[in-house]
């Protein structure tokens, strides 16, 4: 255990230097860098890059690259070398989800705006503050020692939002540059603020296009209705057919009974973090929620193509799509996964030529937690919060921590960093608690020393 006043010089230095992670922050989300040209320039990306690779290459690495990835990307890699000693990787993403409607905001979504104690914008949280805190806890180790006192990797992608492969692509390539004996992925969270968890689960993923068609244009419902094929009702129907009258999810062939074995979910919570309105409770009831979120299979209806309430005429339709994501256990196969689902609409939809088109597949993950780093990590996040450390499971799929494992699988990896459900990643309002970063970078920090 870190001795008791290398802690508390760690703690100060972690605390005084809240101001600089400030600063910087505001300069980082002013980037608009959303992995994709059609939605914001691909130049804020560029430019958020090149204000990370400075970052990183001021906090001390010896050596930093800027790596062009194949989706026209850019990650930053660093590491400072230390024969003979532990090594550690520490990842995090400098790209964001796109940020909607401005004016669905309270402040503008590109501007780091202070209110009610938290930081509000566009990746203050996911995953820019997640990079800071690395930051933070990197710098205030090299204050408090004169250096780092293990090997130190870095890795900070460009297109993890994206899920287009392109930091994959590059450890795929090149494994040297992700190599280390334990990985702290900083893109996840707490389950509420204050209280430590680890995320030891991540979920698989797999999306299908589905289209029904039924007749080369769409008929008059008062002249043909009844008798003309709907393409719509045909479709609703066989959506329909994915959830039973409790909303569990009821694929022909997939298992639906699984347990979670970590930390269950606080029923009154999880209402307040859905939003569920007066009334209206979690799928199952109160005591399902955890199995539900992680070990078993979720079916979600993303999209449909329809006419839309505004253009409304009298006609039943000859064709329509929809949008259907499967998340899945991490020790499920999410190929095999998704193929049930198509066999599964193919049966169900009664009518109509169906047609099905797999769109999107990423295989889950499930974390190894009996290792020396994960003992110096539970101990860390104890003496930076006050309390234990809990685990939990994440509905996103990371693709990377799969290659990661696969790469280098005697490395232990570990999920965390500065989101929690106040948080709102992915929605309008996003926000960091200053407090919930502090006390992450100094777990992180201690982490660093109980490794070595």
């Amino acid at each position: 255990m870190v001795d008791s006043a290398v802690q508390e010089s760690l703690r100060q230095a972690v605390a005084s230097r809240m101001p600089w992670v400030r600063d910087e922050l505001a300069t980082l989300v002013a980037f608009r860098s959303v992995a994709n040209p059609a939605i914001e320039p691909a130049e804020e990306c560029v430019a958020a890059a090149r204000r990370v690779e400075d970052l990183v290459r001021d906090s001390g690495f010896e050596q930093v690259e800027a790596v062009d990835a194949p989706d026209g990307s850019i990650a930053v890699c660093a590491r400072s070398p230390r024969a003979g000693r532990p090594s550690v990787l520490l990842y995090a993403h400098h790209d964001v989800v796109p940020a909607g409607d401005p004016s669905d905001w309270d402040s503008d979504p590109w501007t780091l705006t202070e209110r009610d104690g938290r930081w509000f914008a566009r990746g203050a949280a996911d995953c820019k503050g997640n990079f800071l805190a690395l930051l933070l806890a990197l710098r205030s180790v090299r204050e408090v020692l004169g250096e780092w006192p293990i090997e130190i990797a870095m890795v900070v992608e460009g297109s993890e939002e994206q899920s287009s492969g392109g930091m994959e692509a590059i450890a795929r390539a090149r494994p040297e540059l992700v190599a280390a004996d334990a990985i702290v992925l900083a893109d996840t969270g707490n389950v509420e603020a204050g209280l430590p968890t680890l995320t030891t689960s991540l979920r698989g993923t797999g999306s299908v296009l589905v289209t029904v068609r039924t007749m080369d244009h769409a008929a008059h419902s008062g002249m043909f209705g009844g008798a003309a094929p709907d393409a719509l009702q045909a479709l609703l129907m066989g959506l329909a057919t994915l959830r039973d009258a409790e909303g569990e999810t009821t694929i022909d062939g997939l298992d639906h009974t699984g347990t979670w074995r970590g930390a269950p979910v606080d029923a009154s919570r999880f209402r307040h973090d859905v939003g569920a309105l007066d009334g209206v409770g979690p799928l199952g009831g109160d005591d399902t929620i955890a199995d539900r979120l992680w070990a078993r299979p979720a079916a979600t209806v993303l999209a449909i193509d329809a006419p839309p309430i505004a253009q409304v005429t009298a006609a039943v339709q000859g064709e329509a799509r929809a949008v259907v994501n499967l998340r899945v256990p991490a020790d499920m196969d999410p190929a095999v996964a998704q193929q049930l689902l198509i066999d599964h609409l193919h049966r169900h939809i009664p009518w109509g030529l169906v047609e099905t088109q797999p769109v999107s597949l990423g295989r889950g993950f499930r974390a190894r937690t009996d290792g020396p780093a994960y003992a110096a990590m539970r101990q860390s996040m104890q003496t930076a919060f006050g309390f234990e450390p809990v685990t939990t499971g994440q509905g996103g799929s990371i693709p990377l921590a799969v290659a990661l494992a696969q790469l280098h699988p005697e490395a232990e990896i570990m999920l965390l960093g500065v989101e929690e459900p106040a948080s709102r990643i992915h929605a309008t309002n996003e926000s960091v608690d200053p407090r919930e970063l502090e006390r992450t970078a100094y777990a992180l920090a201690l982490f660093l020393l109980e490794l070595a």
